[in-house]
């Protein structure tokens, strides 16, 4: 039976961040991963079916008229409860941490140099 390619979405406005992250996540070759630099636009294309989510917390920061992860988050889950969604943050702060999972996100990972692996051990298990 062949392997199924997991499909992971990448939200963040952050284009070097989105960059390097989708660039290290294809070194492995089960996963397909694809860029939105909008929450809007990860909307639009949920009928992709995403297997995982990675979401910026402060999505859309410049833009005051935009949403940000936390509203983008609720957003997805009312649309599709079941998808995975990681959380990613250069805010290294409990309550924020914790209100991303109650609103329905599997995990908090914040930005730092220890990143990619966190979200590596996520992605596997």
């Amino acid at each position: 039976m062949p392997i199924k390619q997991r499909l992971i979405f990448i939200v963040d406005d952050d284009q070097l961040t989105s960059t390097m992250l989708s660039d290290h996540l294809k070194e492995n070759p089960l996963n397909e991963v694809a860029i939105f630099s909008t929450g809007e636009e990860c909307i639009k294309n949920l009928t992709l079916d995403p297997d995982v989510i990675i979401l910026d917390y402060t999505l859309n920061s410049a833009d005051k008229g935009a949403a940000d992860g936390l509203q983008i988050l609720e957003h997805i889950k009312k649309i599709d409860n079941d998808v995975r969604v990681i959380m990613l943050s250069a805010q290294n702060d409990y309550g924020k941490a914790l209100q991303t999972i109650l609103k329905g996100a599997a995990e908090y990972v914040i930005k730092d140099d220890e990143a990619f692996k966190r979200i590596d051990h996520l992605l596997e298990s």
